[in-house]
């Protein structure tokens, strides 16, 4: 009886284990860039990537006097991600990291449809007057919380963060930019900006991911994506 007994309960109790419900399994970040080549990636309205971008010592840079200028954008388009990447930016350097990019030739550049995370030398660019215009700010939009952005020529560590429409930024590991798109907020920001006529800035949900050109040498390398 009771061999019995113990087979009945040890029959249950792996019945139990086998109808326990499974976790799915989480994301994990997916490279976008690979460190050697352009591969996934294509210059802004072209089917690849032109030689102004390079890959020199395992990051994307852009030289300024390279033939073919444009932005360099992600081959896949995106809706609900996090991505992490660093950049590095000349002394005087503009650049951006610009999303939401819907690639269409009757949009002569990403900004027209993407929205910008700023990239610049806070200290020497020409573009450096306005708090939202930092590196880091949601570009003409929403200043920095803090200019927590390392000196022209040193490596800045990005998590941009876009899901369901909330966007939170992080810079060297601090939370700087924290809005929801669509809020109350957001439209006051969108209406004392630049774009508050552009119809077409921030409308698609799903779209690609840019590096931008802004005739500075500027790098970027460790790009990961992690959909959300």
């Amino acid at each position: 009886m009771n061999v019995l007994l113990g087979s009945v309960i040890a029959l249950m109790s792996v019945g139990q284990l086998n109808s326990a419900p499974t976790q799915p399994l989480k994301a994990k970040p997916q490279p976008l860039f690979d460190g050697k080549t352009t591969k996934g990636w294509h210059t802004y309205l072209q089917p690849t990537a032109t030689p102004a971008w390079e890959v020199v010592d395992g990051a994307l840079q852009l030289n300024p006097q390279g033939a073919g200028q444009g932005d360099l954008v992600t081959d896949g388009e995106y809706e609900n991600y996090e991505l992490q990447l660093e950049w590095k930016i000349s002394p005087g350097g503009n650049s951006g990291i610009i999303f939401g990019v819907h690639e269409d030739p009757s949009f002569k550049a990403t900004y027209e449809t993407g929205i910008e995370m700023q990239v610049l030398d806070n200290k020497a660019a020409e573009d450096n007057k306005k708090a939202n215009h930092l590196a880091g700010s949601l570009y003409d939009m929403q200043a920095p919380a803090k200019d927590v952005a390392k000196p022209a020529g040193e490596w800045n560590k990005v998590k941009l963060r876009k899901q369901n429409g909330h966007l939170t930024f992080y810079l060297n590991g601090a939370k700087i930019v924290d809005v929801q798109m669509g809020s109350p907020e957001w439209q006051a920001l969108l209406e004392n900006s630049k774009f508050k006529t552009w119809k077409n800035f921030g409308a698609y949900p799903k779209g690609h991911i840019a590096l931008q050109d802004h005739g500075h040498q500027v790098a970027f390398r460790a790009i990961t994506i992690e959909q959300l």
